[in-house]
């Protein structure tokens, strides 16, 4: 039986080409996948990891800031209650030392008011992803206190 007339026919020494196999010749598909789990693997631990890293950071941002935020309360409640002279000291030293004692720094320290009673401070905390690391950056959180408005007196 022959072929029809225009029909290509292919060599009977040259060997038939499987589609699915690989096309080096000699290296076998399961040959070629070799240690494609290994590369899969690796990636997805550093997928992981770099994962941690950003909820390190979310937690330390979030940490630093709340206690940002309690140490200007605390420093600006205890310079109030010294600017009314219900605690010993300058306003300003209270507010320093109140936040020294919450792990922050007093970034800055204002009075305003009849008689300087109302304070508003400015505290900084360091922020760091793991204890043992250097701050990367800082929070900063700003309190005020003072008495309450009188609005008899026109407050």
């Amino acid at each position: 039986m022959s072929p029809p007339p225009g029909a290509q026919t292919r060599p009977a020494t040259e060997p038939a080409i499987d589609m699915h196999r690989a096309t080096s010749p000699g290296q076998s598909p399961e040959r070629l996948q070799r240690g494609s789990g290994t590369v899969l693997m690796l990636a997805v631990v550093c997928v992981a990891a770099l994962g941690l890293v950003v909820v390190l950071m979310f937690t330390a941002v979030s940490n630093a800031g709340a206690k940002a935020g309690t140490a200007a309360d605390l420093a600006a409640l205890a310079a109030a209650d010294a600017a009314r002279r219900l605690l010993p000291g300058d306003p300003c030293a209270v507010a320093a030392a109140t936040a020294t004692a919450n792990d922050a720094t007093l970034a800055g320290c204002t009075r305003q008011g009849p008689g300087g009673q109302v304070v508003t401070v400015r505290v900084q905390v360091p922020v760091s992803p793991v204890g043992w690391l250097p701050p990367l950056t800082r929070a900063q959180s700003v309190a005020r206190a003072g008495p309450p408005p009188q609005p008899w007196r026109g407050d």
